[in-house]
């Protein structure tokens, strides 16, 4: 009996890391998915060392290892991230809005584009388009925007992109004199985003002060 416990346990052991690789796989977040398969990693270094099993402990530490090195490339300060002011009719961020509509209104149902008065800004990572926002000037306080869209790629939402645009990157909204953005949440997970990057309720709008970057 408690050999055959011993090989049950073990065996469970192998189909959890097996699950985590394979939900690994299904991510559409390069971060979720190295956290998931370093998981996966961890546990099969776990079930190779139950079954003695020298092969699978070494690829598995090599693979956990990839995964820490990958992940402290995505995290950590060394991207290329860049922001930059483009034409609201700019072909490339009219293919990219629309490519990418119904994404964008899983989280801002109401969206439309706006008129050619809006601020555009195109994010990119590593020298790809990682995103895009837009917003437009209030009415009387030349300093604020109210933002219509903001829009991560779904492989970049847990690559800290929106904290850096709202950091280190904010330049590139100073330099159009603007130091404070507004937005309405479209929807609770549109909130919850806006709470976790610093924005602040105000009734029903949420607005963040931009420092100094």
């Amino acid at each position: 009996m408690r050999a055959g416990h011993l090989v049950s346990s073990t065996e469970v052991v192998g189909y959890v890391a097996s699950a985590l690789v394979v939900v690994s796989l299904a991510m559409t977040s390069v971060v979720r998915l190295r956290l998931i398969s370093l998981a996966g990693s961890i546990v099969f270094v776990a079930y190779g060392v139950l079954i003695e099993s020298v092969p699978i402990v070494l690829t598995n530490v090599a693979i956990a290892m990839l995964n820490t090195w990958f992940l402290r490339t995505e995290l950590g300060h060394h991207r290329d991230l860049a922001a930059r002011i483009v034409p609201i009719d700019s072909p490339f961020l009219v293919d990219f809005v629309h490519f990418h509509l119904d994404d964008i209104r899983r989280f801002q149902p109401t969206f439309e584009m706006p008129g050619d008065d809006a601020l555009c800004v195109l994010l990119s990572r590593d020298g790809l388009p990682a995103g895009a926002v837009i917003g437009r000037r209030v009415p009387g306080q030349p300093a604020e925007l109210e933002v219509v869209l903001d829009h991560v790629l779904r492989a970049y939402r847990d690559s800290q992109l929106g904290e850096w645009l709202f950091t280190r990157g904010s330049g590139v909204f100073r330099e159009q004199g603007i130091t404070r953005l507004v937005s309405r949440p479209g929807t609770e997970l549109h909130r919850v985003y806006l709470e976790r990057m610093g924005f602040r309720s105000d009734g029903e709008r949420y607005v963040r002060t931009l420092g100094a970057g």
